[in-house]
């Protein structure tokens, strides 16, 4: 739609060339023959931003955009009618019918002229009232039918529509005579103008005022209706003039560079005693009234009652009262005593949580716990959860869906990077540029005071000599002392004690053990193939494809295809990674569309490499014809794996060389692997002297890759055992635990990721500590089908299950 940058009325002494076919103002005859004139049924409409048109009336305006330019280009080489109306509202920049005013003014333009900046300035001449009946056209630009109205004859015998014409004519003389702004030549066009008519239109159309009230004297047909009500708006005008002029009177003096500000503010002294008060007795009084609404306690009333009497006895020019202003306003804003309702639902509860995420079980079955209790108990402190886990299984998102099951507003801070104590606590008022700290800010955010909070990241806090917000968050997740926190710019005690606290982190080794303790670690495992695939089925393809603008049918794809890019495509616990690969998947899709190429909706794996590129294959499980090889299980922060523990020997005097990228612990582990078959050689028939020699080379593989701690120990044990005896291990067997010189299998953790990553390699049985059968009881049964395990205590046992007792082929003897 058109736009216009400048739509105000420009001076009439605007250059032109001596054969000007027009003059602004116009006669009673000039008048009768303009509203009895034929015009089209359907005309252009050029929509004005920030003025309105009345017949009769010659202006000029700038057109900008293209779309006006061509309205008044064709406009100017047919009939030069367009129809011409303003705008609702001035800041829409591409306005369409209903961003416009129904009734406007039919023009005719009177000259296009080309300006030396370039722009085009046309000169346009309003001619009768007209009404949109009917919009026809937008583009390329608007056009519509209209209905027009025949403008009202001036009583010629009313002597009352004679006195108000009168004043008017009186008023509009003096207002241009008082008025510094306004060139006196105003005047003698006002005394020239003998149609009551056109004046009214005429002043109407230059009289200091918005649109808005213009656009009503246009839409008023009653002639003397609308005389009356220019009237009342002249003569407010003329006595604020009036009383601008009695203000500069009184207020003038010689003024020098030192005297302007005081002069400026004597000026707005003046003013506003005329108004019947100052803007500090105004805010006090605002202030005053959003008190009363306040759910407030004694002691902060109090302080509010003394912070806002302390505010007037300052001075509204000094520093300190914008700072005393922004105080109580934000004492105002925040939620004292503002709750929201919760949603006791629990079946609700249960299906937006279920709705939203797959899985997560523990997690789940935590926040229907607290509902519960808060539905009997009525009351209770909210609980300080902390999510723990990988990247990606959807810890921060958990934090919104808690939230629209509860009914609460939800906030989320992220904490990662922050190092100044001042952020959690906030700044003394005393301070420049103090402001309260992030807690309170996202409490105000919330208009609540029982939100969901979520505190991302809390594992990425930093130190600085700013302070530690670690320890300063002690206070805020304690729930024994939370009832009370004290932020240092608020200066009183506020309660978050209801406010349900979700943290997240993917270590817990690096959160202060203080702020550790005072959280209820809820641990956030890595998702099963199987979750994943679900999850890419019911939640990430699906918005993915919302996103990229294809229909449903345009795209499917199989589960077995979606355990394909999982597979070979991610290397992860959550699913970001996976959201990205189908995210691509889905790109290639609506290219196709895009450019109407022939493709299959359906999703092949072949499709893939061409996608995707080469997947990367899993670690597999090889077989068990080389004596020393033992497959391990290990844990990630992408999830787990599986890796291979190699054993070699070499004649020598009995050196232990260990490669691969291991840390200390695992080191040490073969150490004691070594050092326990050593002492119990006799298992085998081994004489003591063999470990003396031979060398021994324990090697992991994938180099590159740091690998520690101790859940290698029996695999370390039964390597060596078997590189010694030149026996095999048991076919399709894996093994986790650490092991001491007592001979005893410790438990280690990662067990679901380790057992999951064993059924992905086709491994039949895991060799486990008996401890950690605990592990076991909690994965869901229907992800061990296929999987026998040995829960074992000494390392006795490991050797009695994994040594087959069977040479390996080409077995050397080791004497």
């Amino acid at each position: 739609m058109s736009e216009l940058f400048d739509d105000s009325i420009l001076e009439f002494n605007v250059p032109m060339d001596g054969d000007a076919d027009f003059i602004p103002l116009i006669t009673p005859e000039e008048e009768e023959t303009m509203n009895n004139a034929e015009f089209p049924a359907e005309i252009p409409i050029l929509p004005l931003r920030n003025n309105v048109l009345f017949p009769g009336v010659v202006i000029p305006i700038t057109v900008g955009r293209d779309k006006s330019i061509k309205l008044v280009q064709k406009a100017n080489k047919e009939d030069r009618i367009i129809g011409v109306i303003a705008q609702k509202n001035q800041e829409v920049e591409e306005p369409e019918f209903s961003d416009v005013h129904t009734i406007g003014t039919v023009a005719q333009i009177v000259r296009m002229l080309k300006m030396p900046d370039g722009s085009t300035t046309v000169i346009i001449q309003g001619k009768r009232r007209f009404e949109i009946v009917q919009p026809t056209q937008s583009e390329p630009f608007m056009k519509a039918e209209v209905r027009f109205f025949k403008e009202s004859k001036a009583p010629k015998k009313d002597k009352e529509f004679k006195a108000i014409i009168d004043s008017m004519k009186e008023l509009a003389l003096n207002i241009i005579r008082d008025s510094p702004n306004i060139p006196t030549e105003a005047q003698f066009a006002i005394k020239n103008i003998d149609s009551p008519t056109f004046l009214i239109n005429f002043i109407s159309s230059n009289m200091n005022a918005d649109v808005k009230k213009k656009q009503s004297l246009l839409e008023e047909m009653d002639l003397i209706k609308r005389s009356m009500d220019l009237l009342q708006h002249l003569t407010i005008e003329a006595q604020q003039l009036a009383m601008r002029n009695e203000i500069q009177t009184r207020v003038k003096t010689d003024i020098d560079k030192q005297q302007r500000e005081y002069f400026l503010h004597q000026q707005m002294k003046t003013i506003q005693e005329e108004l019947g008060g100052s803007p500090q007795e105004q805010d006090v009084r605002e202030l005053r009234n959003r008190a009363k609404s306040k759910k407030w306690n004694k002691d902060v009333e109090k302080l509010f009652s003394k912070e806002l009497d302390r505010l007037q006895r300052m001075n509204p020019q000094g520093a300190e009262y914008t700072v005393q202003l922004n105080y109580l306003d934000l004492l105002l804003d925040l939620p004292w005593g503002e709750f929201t309702k919760d949603k006791l639902d629990l079946k609700r509860a249960e299906k937006i949580l279920a709705r939203d995420h797959y899985g997560l079980e523990t997690v789940k079955k935590r926040i229907l716990e607290y509902l519960a209790v808060l539905k009997l108990k009525g009351d209770m402190k909210s609980p300080i959860l902390c999510f723990y886990g990988p990247p990606g299984v959807g810890k921060t998102s958990l934090g919104k869906s808690i939230a629209e099951a509860l009914g609460r507003e939800y906030v989320r801070m992220s904490l990662g990077g922050l190092h100044d104590e001042s952020e959690i606590r906030g700044h003394r008022k005393t301070y420049i540029g103090a402001m309260p700290g992030r807690i309170m800010q996202n409490i105000k955010k919330s208009k609540s005071a029982n939100p969901v909070f979520v505190l991302d990241e809390i594992d990425k806090l930093g130190r600085s000599n700013h302070g530690d917000p670690s320890s300063a968050l002690l206070e805020v997740l304690d729930p024994a002392q939370n009832n009370a926190f004290y932020d240092n710019y608020i200066e009183t005690e506020f309660d978050l004690s209801k406010v349900l606290f979700i943290a997240t982190a993917n270590d817990l080794s690096t959160i202060q053990p203080a702020l550790r303790d005072r959280m209820e670690i809820i641990e956030v495992n890595g998702y099963t193939l199987e979750e994943k695939i679900e999850i890419a089925k019911r939640h990430l393809l699906p918005k993915q494809i919302e996103e990229h603008g294809i229909a449903k049918k345009d795209l499917s794809i199989a589960k077995s295809v979606l355990e394909t890019v999982v597979e070979e495509y991610t290397r992860e616990s959550g699913v970001r990674g996976l959201d990205k690969r189908i995210a691509k998947v889905v790109r290639n899709r609506a290219r196709q569309i895009a450019m109407e190429e022939e493709a299959s909706s359906t999703l092949s794996k072949s499709d893939l490499q061409k996608i995707l590129g080469p997947g990367r294959k899993k670690t597999q499980y090889i077989n068990n014809d080389i004596a020393g090889v033992v497959t391990g299980l290990a844990w990630t922060s992408m999830g787990g794996d599986i890796l291979f523990i190699e054993s070699s020997l070499a004649k020598g005097k009995g050196k232990l060389t260990l490669t691969g990228n291991l840390g200390d612990v695992m080191k040490e582990s073969a150490v004691i692997a070594l050092q326990y078959l050593r002492a119990h050689a006799h298992w085998f028939q081994l004489d003591q002297e063999v470990f003396d020699r031979y060398n021994v080379h324990v090697h992991v593989p994938e180099g590159a890759t740091p690998k520690d701690g101790p859940s290698a120990g029996i695999t370390m044990l039964t390597s060596l055992a078997s590189v010694f005896t030149q026996q095999k291990v048991k076919k399709n067997l894996a093994m986790t635990g650490e092991i001491t010189l007592r001979g005893e299998v410790l438990p280690v953790g990662g067990i679901k990721e380790k057992v999951l990553a064993a059924k992905r390699a086709k491994i039949k049985e895991i060799i486990l500590c008996s401890k950690n059968r605990a592990d076991i009881e909690e994965i869901t049964p229907e992800y061990l089908n296929g999987l026998h395990f040995h829960y074992v205590d000494t390392m006795k046992q490991v050797l009695d299950i994994a040594i087959t007792r069977e040479k390996v082929k080409d077995a050397v003897d080791i004497v």
